[in-house]
């Protein structure tokens, strides 16, 4: 890649433009997540997860695949260790992403990078990179305006779904709860660009089957989670 053509942060526009671009752009997402965090929050305190727990746990982890493997993993006596490890092995595809991301962001001292990520979820992460790559450039406004409305949107529906326990029903009796994997199908279709790149996804998805099949529970989870990752970190080396 030439330097002239090398990724680069958004120098001009303003961040509070590109801000509200990014929310503008994060509401077809927002409208995903919001039957999806009610079910999360309804799932939790059914469970056995405090209301106010509920909030506090998809603020600091803000991953939603990991969170409703902990919920469905919830019980009594807390297998804390199984809970702990299933939720590394979900959101390790989060070092993928950051390095996806990084080339955008070497100019950003690594101090304020990492704390930026904080806001980093497939649909941040996905919405962002396919902007930088169709711009050519890094919109940190642009990042933050997803970022900020997707968190605040994911912790406060997973809240009020844990407050609202069993006033609101059982969603999924109206099929809400593939409102998120639809969102982030459309999203995929929007950054494809390689027959190879849907390879890792076929791998996750078929050793997952494969797992619960052979072995019913949350360790499908974890288990097509690293094959996808091994898979994906092939394709990359190959492709490169």
């Amino acid at each position: 890649m030439s330097e002239s053509a090398a990724p680069c942060l958004a120098r001009n526009g303003g961040f509070w433009p590109e801000f509200v671009r990014g929310m503008r752009a994060s509401i077809p997402v927002m409208i995903g997540f919001i039957p999806f965090g009610l079910l999360l929050g309804r799932q939790a305190v059914q469970q056995g997860v405090g209301v106010f727990s509920v909030p506090l746990m998809t603020g600091l982890n803000y991953g939603g695949g990991s969170e409703f493997a902990a919920v469905h993993l919830w019980a009594i006596p807390l297998p804390v260790a199984l809970i702990i490890g299933v939720t590394l092995l979900i959101n390790c595809r989060h070092v993928l992403m950051g390095a996806a991301l990084a080339p955008w962001l070497r100019e950003v001292p690594r101090r304020k990078a990492l704390l930026w990520l904080f806001l980093m979820c497939d649909e941040t992460w996905a919405l962002s990179l396919s902007d930088a790559q169709k711009r050519q450039k890094f919109s940190v406004g642009y990042y933050f305006g997803v970022g900020w409305c997707l968190y605040g949107t994911w912790v406060g529906s997973t809240f009020f779904g844990a407050y609202l326990g069993a006033k609101i029903g059982d969603l999924t009796r109206y099929g809400f709860d593939m409102a998120f994997p639809a969102v982030f199908l459309v999203i995929l279709r929007g950054m494809w660009k390689d027959h190879r790149m849907s390879l890792p996804w076929v791998v996750s998805l078929l050793v997952g089957v494969l797992v619960y099949r052979l072995y019913p529970g949350a360790w499908c989870v974890p288990v097509g989670t690293v094959a996808g990752a091994v898979t994906a970190a092939c394709v990359v080396r190959r492709v490169g």
